[in-house]
């Protein structure tokens, strides 16, 4: 740093002082401005970028510790280099000083020998001090810009792996005719529970706007293995015997050991990890009643426990080989008769707060059928929702 880029701010209320500092420190090329109290100099560091602060103790309005404790406080004042002017035997206010942050400090009268060295050291320390934070600056702009490209690249990849997915999910669902729009109504169903329990302060630090995202995008793997399942027991138009049923049942496991063998090649993905989540556990129920593994409660991971509402939800109001569709109040009153049976109680309540909501994406994403209220007892209660 060129001395003549240096600027001094001398504040003190002494004439003879200001001048007697000023004079010396110009011989030493920098440029010098002054202030006549604490006042006046906060107000020209708002104006000015100062390399260095000359500040004296016993001052008018504002005394030297008041403006040290007002430079230390403001974000734009707290990096300039303070160096206090004291009383030759004053230890006390020369502790303070320090404590407060200033940098240095020169007794009264002023040794010409020492008041150079204490300031070209401060300067020093401030040209330091600016070159490591314009090499920061210079990369976080570039790790920025990095930051940018990569995300650029991984968007990309995201839908590419988004498109392929969902078209692995549409493999899996095209198996069954009568489904539809079942996933596009499905992400949305746990898009919006995940958005309505990201409110409580319970899951604030479980769901954010990236967990939302990716269950939104995970959600269509949950049957992702009935891929593997026999057409004659997929599309079976009637109830499923003992046998037929544990075939239905391994599609869980099917679809989890597909997801697992991708996973194992892309670690730490979440939008995968979520994919296994879902696909292997989104029909154990809250009370350890579901299959595969007759998970209880919390042991149930969250993704699945939300997609097992929405998908329920989405079962009751479609029409399947097995029962006719029914009409939202019937469906909603359904669910809520499983709160902490079949589904995490927390969200069954939070599905009846938005119920409007799952009403309205079902006449978004309609299918070919009507909405009727059929005998209850038709229901196959158990079967493959």
């Amino acid at each position: 740093m060129d001395q003549a880029d240096v600027s001094i701010l001398i504040t003190d209320d002494d004439e003879v002082n200001r001048e007697l500092l000023s004079h010396r420190l110009a011989n030493f090329g920098y440029r010098i401005f002054t202030a006549k109290d604490g006042v006046e100099a906060l107000a020209q560091m708002q104006q000015r970028q100062f390399s260095l602060v000359l500040l004296d103790i016993d001052m008018p309005k504002l005394d030297g510790f008041q403006v040290l404790r007002k430079m230390k406080a403001d974000d734009a004042l707290r990096d300039i280099p303070v160096v206090m002017v004291t009383a030759k035997d004053d230890l006390e206010s020369t502790v303070k000083c320090i404590e407060l942050g200033a940098d240095d400090h020169i007794p009264k009268p002023f040794d010409p020998v020492l008041l150079r060295a204490r300031v070209s050291s401060c300067i020093e320390k401030k040209r330091f001090f600016d070159e490591k934070e314009r090499y920061r600056l210079a990369l976080q702009k570039e790790n920025t810009e990095l930051e940018g490209i990569v995300q650029q690249k991984v968007n990309e990849l995201t839908a590419t792996q988004l498109a392929t997915i969902f078209a692995m999910s549409k493999l899996a669902e095209s198996k069954d005719p009568e489904t539809g729009a079942h996933l596009d109504r499905l992400r949305e169903y746990c898009r919006a529970l995940a958005r309505a329990l990201m409110k409580l302060p319970k899951y604030s630090d479980l769901i954010d706007d990236k967990y939302v995202d990716t269950i939104y995008a995970a959600s269509p793997l949950h049957d992702v293995g009935k891929v593997g399942i026999p057409d004659s027991i997929l599309l079976k138009p009637a109830k499923l015997n003992e046998q037929e049923w544990q075939v239905m049942r391994s599609h869980c496991a099917i679809g989890a050991t597909t997801l697992r063998a991708v996973h194992d090649q892309y670690p730490g993905n979440a939008f995968v990890q979520m994919g296994i989540e879902v696909a292997q556990s989104h029909h154990e129920k809250w009370d350890g009643s579901g299959y595969p593994e007759g998970l209880t409660g919390d042991a149930i991971p969250l993704s699945a426990r939300i997609l097992a509402l929405g998908d329920c939800y989405d079962a009751l109001r479609s029409k399947r080989c097995y029962k006719e569709a029914i009409c939202h109040e019937i469906s909603r009153d359904m669910i809520q008769a499983q709160s902490g049976k079949h589904f995490d109680p927390e969200i069954v309540d939070v599905f009846l707060a938005i119920e409007d909501v799952f009403d309205d994406i079902r006449k978004r994403y309609l299918d070919d059928e009507g909405i009727t209220s059929p005998d209850l007892d038709a229901y196959q209660d158990g079967g493959e929702l």
